[in-house]
């Protein structure tokens, strides 16, 4: 019989834009002793959660839990308990997780109308509400920070102009939530999904959602439909079908989720217990440094990050009114091996970074500096791995200016 290595899985200095380092003090949450699911200290825990999550979203929703799976769990959730067949949706495309929306709501029989704005840039707000006069959508689908290409979109007045009109809000928050503010309310938001592997620093594993009341309200009309067709007789159900179709999944049905996340505790699934625990403590942990602080600290090393590559000689993708502040893209330098950079990097000094996809592969490199990643040991690190790795490519570079200007930024603060 073959004989299996124990697992050892090498120390790196992760600074893509996710999956991120782990806090270690989330790690040590996920060794803790297993709780069955309806055990009141576990459900004290689920409370506790919620409650955290209604926080980091700066919102009063009743609705703000986790749905147990990756950050496109949430999504898949948030747009089959929302889109009905035949609904008309809104998506404003400016990167790869625009396209992810796009192909979601076809496969869910959304009429999908979609507005295009070149990768590296973000729309004018103005551009997408002009967008929703001329199509009269049901939903409007925009992702708020985009990893592919590194911005960001402002969402405030999209937001209001779809609450005006009658429309339904949903904001893919993955990249962004726990590194830069997602004001639910503030911003009109009716649903929000957000990631853990990215500026909460826990691993990849749970998407925490939150709506409010008005998608509630469409989640729940489907439901009443959905138990009254299991309910009926057979000489009912013609006149049941179907003003409002069912939800097609189970797993990711929201009105069954919320049974599940409410007082009533009606079983959907056996829990992810030791992931809850490392989301619950991942919260604590974004709540105790306080959740404007925390922007701030990306703001910074952001700012470390962004004078070091200039100051080396190196060029930023995109445009830099709208940039991400968790996520620096940088164009390759002509004449240099992009994947041989990132190999070196990764073998020799045990760093990772990202390349990118479709348009941009092998046209930009992309840096997370977010959640636990996010510190000044890493950007350092990171500047001087790569100035050196780019120097043995044959690059022609200020040598030494980017360690220095990194340096200046923190001096400052």
């Amino acid at each position: 019989m073959k004989r299996y290595a124990e697992l050892a899985p090498s120390q790196r200095t992760i600074m893509t834009p996710g999956p991120v380092e782990v806090d270690p003090r989330v790690l040590r949450a996920l060794s803790y002793p297993i709780l069955g699911q309806f055990d009141p200290q576990f459900t004290a825990y689920m409370n506790d959660t919620m409650e955290m999550l209604r926080a980091l979203f700066r919102t009063t929703n009743h609705w703000a839990f986790p749905v147990d799976g990756t950050s496109r769990s949430g999504i898949e959730a948030v747009l089959t308990s929302l889109i009905e067949p035949g609904d008309k949706v809104l998506i404003p495309i400016y990167g790869r997780f625009g396209n992810l929306l796009y192909e979601i709501a076809e496969r869910v029989c959304a009429e999908v109308a979609f507005i295009e704005k070149e990768w590296g840039t973000v729309f004018d707000p103005e551009e997408v509400i002009s967008a929703i006069h001329r199509e009269k959508p049901a939903l409007v689908l925009m992702v708020h920070g985009e990893t592919s290409t590194g911005r960001m979109q402002p969402l405030s007045e999209i937001g209001k102009a779809c609450r005006e009109l009658g429309i339904l809000f949903v904001v893919d928050a993955v990249a962004t939530i726990g590194g830069v503010p997602v004001n639910t309310d503030e911003w009109c938001i009716d649903a929000v999904i957000g990631g853990t592997q990215k500026c909460l620093s826990v691993p990849s594993g749970m998407a925490p959602i939150t709506y409010n009341e008005l998608a509630a309200a469409k989640i729940n009309a489907r439901k009443t439909i959905e138990r009254g067709l299991r309910t009926a007789t057979d000489s009912e159900l013609p006149n049941l079908a179907i003003k409002r179709p069912v939800i097609q999944s189970n797993y990711f049905d929201l009105a069954q989720l919320q049974d599940y996340w409410s007082p009533a505790r009606l079983n959907h699934h056996t829990e992810m217990t030791s992931m809850l625990y490392a989301l619950r403590e991942g919260l604590r942990l974004v709540l105790e440094e306080g959740l404007d602080e925390r922007f701030a600290r990306h703001r910074l090393h952001e700012s470390a990050l962004v004078a070091g590559l200039e100051a080396m000689g190196l060029t930023l993708y995109g445009d830099p009114n709208c940039k991400l502040p968790v996520v620096t893209c940088i164009t390759i330098p002509e004449g240099i091996d992009g994947e041989s950079v990132r190999s070196m990097l990764l073998h020799t000094f045990g760093i990772e970074i990202a390349s990118s996809f479709g348009s941009l592969k092998g046209k930009i490199w992309r840096i997370g500096t977010m959640g636990y990643s996010c510190r000044q040991p890493n950007v350092l690190q990171l500047l001087g791995a790569l100035e050196a790795v780019l120097i043995r490519h044959g690059a022609k570079l200020h040598t030494g200016a980017g360690l220095q200007a990194a340096l200046d930024v923190y001096d400052q603060t």
